[in-house]
């Protein structure tokens, strides 16, 4: 039976893409370096701790290897979307038959398809990194991305009612149908579903409630939220009513598991509305951690304390992650973790 370890057991590589000329990168030489510079960065963060597997669109291959250091390995192919935990595989292995990897190829349709999105290259990308590493592939039938769940390895997923559940992705999906496809693909049996992610995730830009920005599992009896402090801002409400609904999950199982705020940065706003700032949306690697941070040096210390509290043993380093919430998302959404096998 295939399985999804959770993020904190041993991976053999980070995946990643490159970014590409594009409506997500931005308009503009300033704007664009700053994405080709943000993701570098990042990869270069994961290094430290692991391998890194850099997917890039064979238009960019001269500037990735320009920019990337030697280590970081380049696999060309066709790319428009890159962000790689939404548009990769979700790797699974089966306890079973050692050795085995498994590739969840989820359908990918640009988070509902908006108008604005270029996703039919990326749709593509699971497998291609399948067929690279020799991963038997697991296809679904599911519209699904990989910023949707989180697991605790044991057999919990994590889900938001507003992403599996949404008609733009999913039209004919009830819970029942969501549950026994997660249970089929990566062994998740208990579905903790949450009612709905942070308010800046349903613009017109966002991915209407991926969870791996609001929750996650540090272990199986202790899962970290984001905890808006400030009552100005909408996510204030919301982060409660996820703190509220993950405490009433696992009363009802007989669960006792700790759950921790990590408090959002004080900055509430940017040139577009309230911002979705959150440093649950980090890397777990091999001995460290990749925190996003926000330029605020008392939150992001503070910050890097509790993950350091949460995931002890490992380093936890911090990169800028405010170019790529500019785009849509953070350091979890643009990786994907490959387990060891």
């Amino acid at each position: 039976m295939w399985r999804m370890p959770a993020e904190t057991a041993p991976h053999e590589r980070t995946w990643m893409a490159f970014p590409r000329e594009g409506f997500t990168l931005g308009d503009g030489a300033e704007a664009r370096e700053e994405g080709y510079r943000a993701w570098t960065d990042v990869a270069h963060a994961v290094a430290q701790f692991e391998p890194v597997t850099m997917v890039v669109d064979p238009t960019e291959t001269a500037r990735a290897r320009r920019m990337l250091s030697a280590g970081v390995e380049i696999v060309e192919a066709p790319l428009d979307e890159f962000w790689m935990r939404d548009v990769g595989p979700t790797f699974v292995t089966d306890p079973d038959r050692p050795g085995a990897l498994g590739a969840v190829d989820w359908i990918f349709n640009g988070w509902g398809a908006p108008d604005w999105a270029e996703w039919q290259k990326s749709a593509g990308i699971a497998r291609v990194v399948a067929e690279h590493i020799g991963a038997e592939r697991i296809g679904s039938l599911l519209v699904a991305e990989g910023g949707g769940l989180h697991v605790d390895g044991t057999g919990t997923v994590l889900l938001t009612e507003t992403v599996q559940l949404d008609p733009r992705r999913n039209p004919f999906a009830d819970r029942a149908r969501v549950e026994a496809e997660m249970a089929r693909t990566i062994g998740a049996t208990d579905a903790v579903w949450l009612s709905r992610g942070l308010t800046r995730d349903y613009d017109e830009f966002g991915t209407n409630g991926h969870v791996d920005i609001v929750a996650t599992f540090a272990s199986p009896d202790h899962v970290l939220v984001h905890e808006q402090t400030d009552a100005a801002h909408p996510d204030f409400e919301v982060s409660q009513l996820v703190r509220r609904e993950l405490s009433d999950a696992f009363a009802a199982r007989g669960r006792a598991v700790t759950i921790t705020g990590v408090p959002a940065p004080a900055t509430l706003r940017d040139d577009e509305g309230w911002v979705d700032w959150s440093y649950i949306n980090h890397l777990v690697t091999n001995d460290g951690v990749v925190l996003c941070g926000f330029g605020e040096e008392s939150a992001d210390a503070r910050a890097r304390a509790i993950i350091g509290d949460a995931y002890p043993g490992r380093r936890v380093v911090t990169v800028d992650a405010r170019p790529l919430f500019d785009r849509g998302g953070g350091i979890h959404c643009i990786t994907q973790q490959q387990p060891r096998v």
